[in-house]
């Protein structure tokens, strides 16, 4: 019997840190980062994938140079996130005429990153303005500080299907797998090896849910392309996978089983949600009714299969969910909050509030609380309410992304009770 191998690994992602390169085989070395960092060596020279962000690429360098000081011979990126390709420039000044290689939309993808940096900036920041903290206090306790700009780099060759070469004695294929995690993505194939590198191609960590939309804001999913990415790396068959964060997947197997299990459950959630949109339900319904088999288990420690849900609808529906006129027009619901806590009084929400928390139907709780806090923000009440929702909320997930944005609002709401008091 399977034993879902999410359960076993790490969630989540962690800048890169001094002294913590290690050896996957005789030929390939891994430093971590925000996004991991192979290098594959050749006699002629290493093959690197990925360059982590401009400011983590001299702790990467470090890393991998002490377990082997083979000059670079080229840098395939396998997705054009800024994590991904924000250190090119420093690996290029080290190198000099170094290749770099990536798939054919990635100056596409890097384009659509830059267009929305601030926007995506501000919108991550909850989630990574603590791992960023603890990044540079560790780097300044090695007397790193001194950081590389973040890069946007032109690639010297870009992949539309596939590309075969032999470095080195090494024959490996870059293989084009666009519209999974970026429209750019590839992944790198070891066929006489059978190891195959696949960056973040189904998300952060492997073994979970996919991410079909980011609560920091991105361009939709889609589910069918994501199940043919699995599929993909499915027919290969590999022996080991070695993923875009934390340590190889070994054995063909165990393997095969994960990826069918992953591409089983995309396209379980795919099917019900459009069965559920002929059937005529609410968006909200299906993301309330649709969960995953137990054979195809899945963590939702990064995407969750209830977004997904939502991410599937509005990928193929759109934003108007035909509930109500207003969907159409400029004015939010909230913009009347004041207006309902003035006729019923906040005191009378807030009772009501307190009567669905405890009987822990926590979002119709946080809807009545935000009522009150859009009409009177300064509410201490309604503010020590609000947390404590927040709290319980916490304590039912264990979603990376929900937690961090659970964990911003509880510190938020401190913040602001603190003013109030």
């Amino acid at each position: 019997m399977r034993t879902p191998i999410y359960k076993s690994r790490p969630v989540e992602p962690n800048p890169a840190r001094f002294d913590s390169g290690q050896r996957i085989n005789d030929f390939i070395t891994l430093s971590e980062a925000f996004s991991n960092v192979y290098r594959i060596e050749t006699s002629a020279g290493s093959i690197q994938l990925n360059a982590g962000m401009g400011m983590e690429a001299p702790v990467i360098d470090a890393n991998l140079n002490a377990l082997s000081e083979q000059r670079l011979h080229s840098l395939i990126l396998t997705q054009g996130h800024v994590d991904h390709v924000g250190g090119v420039a420093y690996f290029r000044e080290k190198n000099p005429g170094l290749t770099v290689i990536a798939g054919a939309n990635n100056p596409e993808h890097q384009a659509y990153d830059s267009r929305l940096g601030p926007f995506r900036g501000q919108r991550s920041a909850f989630a990574f303005t603590e791992k960023f903290s603890a990044a540079f206090a560790h780097y300044q306790q090695h007397n790193y500080t001194e950081m590389p700009p973040q890069d946007a780099p032109t690639p010297d060759m870009l992949v539309e299907d596939k590309l075969e070469l032999e470095i080195g004695g090494l024959q490996l294929e870059v293989i084009a797998v666009p519209g999974a995690e970026t429209n750019d993505s590839v992944i790198v194939w070891l066929p006489k090896h059978r190891i195959c590198f696949t960056g973040n191609l189904f998300g952060c960590p492997f073994g979970h849910f996919p991410n079909l939309v980011t609560i920091r804001g991105d361009r939709y999913r889609d589910a069918l392309v994501v199940a043919n990415a699995v599929d993909t790396v499915r027919q290969l068959e590999p022996d080991m996978i070695l993923y875009g964060h934390h340590g190889p997947v070994i054995g063909r197997e165990r393997i095969q089983d994960e990826l069918n299990a992953l591409h089983g459950a995309i396209l379980h959630v795919h099917d019900e949600t459009v069965k559920g949109m002929n059937a005529g339900k609410s968006v909200h319904e299906l993301m309330s009714e649709i969960a995953l088999p137990p054979e195809l288990e899945v963590g939702e420690g990064y995407g969750k299969v209830s977004w997904s849900v939502r991410a599937i609808w509005e990928n193929y529906g759109g934003w108007f969910h035909h509930q109500s006129t207003t969907e159409l027009y400029s004015v939010p619901a909230s913009q009347v909050h004041a207006d309902v806590v003035a006729l019923a009084g906040a005191d009378n929400l807030l009772e009501r509030a307190k009567s669905k928390h405890k009987a822990h139907k926590l979002e119709e709780a946080l809807h009545l609380v935000d009522m009150v806090l859009n009409a009177e923000p300064e509410h201490c009440e309604a503010l020590s309410l609000s947390q404590a929702i927040h709290r319980d909320l916490l304590g039912q997930t264990d979603n990376f992304w929900l937690r961090s944005w659970l964990n911003h609002q509880i510190n938020t709401l401190q913040t602001q009770i603190n003013e109030a008091s």
